[in-house]
């Protein structure tokens, strides 16, 4: 069963439920005579708007992501705590109304009575929903065709494990040697080939799943696996023990006590990639447009303290390696990179007057907007780099390319939660970040990254 069908199965699910737990509740509001009504309330508006909200807050709390061979009792977890604070706020903005002559008492009571409907009602809709796509797995429909790479050892351990839990719906097709060690075929399932020819086999195959299997002192064949599935979508899932080795990067999934540490293909639903654009394009156009007299005193500054243009124009590398230009608001002396390109540093003596109060107060940036509006880039997500450091850091950091996933940003988690970059530690650190950013991507985290930047921008924390 692919995503979209999965979710649109939920959605159908969940409209029937919110729309039945509506009924029940108007019937006991309205038909029950425990409630004195001067004007009985409408039946049919009251209910679209609010299963409109109820659908927009679970997607927006991920309650639509692929919850493939996922724990039932966390998204029962997720659904409760989206359950409560959604009533509460239902109930404070439209339940409470001038035509009950409720209590006070009456109306928690009618918080906790819609509560209870609606959330006895969502959650039997989607364990219905869930137990047949259980048993629909266990009967070997909608199984993900799965490789398994490793040692021979571990692999067989691990394929011993999956076995024993049909409803995980992995179906190994084979298993992948590392280095091209060899070691026979088990329980009838053949060795493919060496995980240097991974690329070859991944699209050869057909592959959904890859299932790492490896000593946790070997990083380096883990890092090699993970950039060799980077430009497949595939889902990469690994053993605990290697946790240490991408710390904040991935989600945990656990169904049936089994863990793994999974790093997610679909980084964003589509519904949420097309909102964070719609948002990118609305405050970009906003802050141009409202700006426009501060940005012109901008570049009068810049022109009047050097010579040069306002405007300092730069190749990056965007998504998926692509090349484009960024503008900035130049804060260096014309003459800054005449030795060859070189990162810059906190105290830089290239910077202009004008550039330093530029950068303290991140205004360089404002032009990168305009990119923003071309589609070259966000305004959350990794900061663009030069594609001569790109390929140096690719180098060494292995999971350097990973930040090419997504379109770069104006700014993002590593500039919120790092600081300037100094060492070649900083950027690993940066890194590290930046993959948590990506293998967790929402609106909600844009949200917040947004704000600290607002934050950060505000107390003059200076440039990152």
């Amino acid at each position: 069963m692919s995503a979209k069908e999965q979710t649109g199965i939920l959605l159908i699910a969940d409209s029937l439920t919110i729309c039945l737990t509506w009924a029940a509740y108007y019937l006991f509001r309205v038909r029950s005579g425990w409630l004195t009504l001067a004007i009985e309330p409408d039946f049919v508006v009251p209910m679209i708007a609010v299963y409109l909200f109820w659908v927009l807050l679970f997607f927006l709390v991920g309650l639509y992501r692929p919850w493939y061979a996922k724990s039932r009792l966390d998204e029962i977890t997720l659904l409760f705590k989206t359950t409560v604070v959604g009533c509460l706020f239902l109930f404070f903005a439209i339940f409470i109304d001038d035509q009950a002559t409720a209590t006070q008492t009456n109306s928690r009571l009618l918080i906790v009575v819609y509560w209870a409907i609606l959330f006895g009602f969502v959650v039997t809709g989607r364990l219905v929903i869930r137990s047949i796509q259980r048993r629909m797995l266990i009967a070997g429909v909608g199984v993900h065709r799965t490789i398994i790479v490793g040692s021979e050892m571990k692999s067989r351990e691990l394929y011993d494990e999956i076995e024993q839990y049909p409803a995980l719906g992995y179906r190994v097709v084979g298993f992948v040697s590392i280095d091209g060690q060899k070691f026979e075929p088990y329980k009838s399932i053949p060795v493919l080939d060496s995980h240097r020819n991974l690329n070859t086999l991944l699209s050869k195959n057909e592959i959904q799943d890859v299932l790492i299997a490896l000593d946790s002192s070997d990083h380096q064949h883990l890092l090699e696996i993970i950039v060799s599935c980077n430009s497949y979508n595939v889902g990469l899932k690994i053993i605990p023990d290697l946790y240490d080795i991408i710390s904040g990067q991935a989600r945990t999934n656990q169904i049936y006590g089994f863990p793994l540490i999974e790093i997610s293909p679909q980084l964003m639903t589509p519904w949420e990639e097309s909102t964070k654009r719609a948002m990118d394009v609305a405050f970009s156009a906003f802050v141009l447009i409202v700006g426009l007299p501060v940005w012109a005193l901008v570049a009068l500054c810049i022109k009047s303290e050097s010579k040069g243009p306002a405007l300092y124009k730069q190749e990056r590398v965007g998504r998926d390696g692509r090349l484009f230009k960024i503008y900035k608001f130049r804060s260096m002396r014309l003459d800054a990179e005449a030795a060859g390109p070189q990162w810059a540093n906190k105290s830089d003596p290239r910077v202009t007057r004008v550039g330093y109060w530029l950068r303290k107060l991140h205004l360089d940036e404002i032009p990168q907007l305009w990119n923003i509006l071309k589609g070259d880039m966000s305004v959350v997500g990794p900061r663009p780099e030069r594609p001569v450091f790109v390929d140096q850091l690719s180098k060494e950091i292995p999971l350097y390319p990973r930040r090419l996933k997504v379109r770069p940003g104006l700014t993002g988690w590593a500039q919120v939660k790092h600081k300037y970059d100094e060492s070649i530690e900083d950027v690993r650190k940066k890194v590290q970040y930046d993959l948590f950013y990506i293998e967790n991507m929402s609106l909600r985290m844009d949200i917040k990254i947004i704000l600290s930047t607002i934050s950060h921008t505000l107390l003059g924390r200076g440039h990152t």
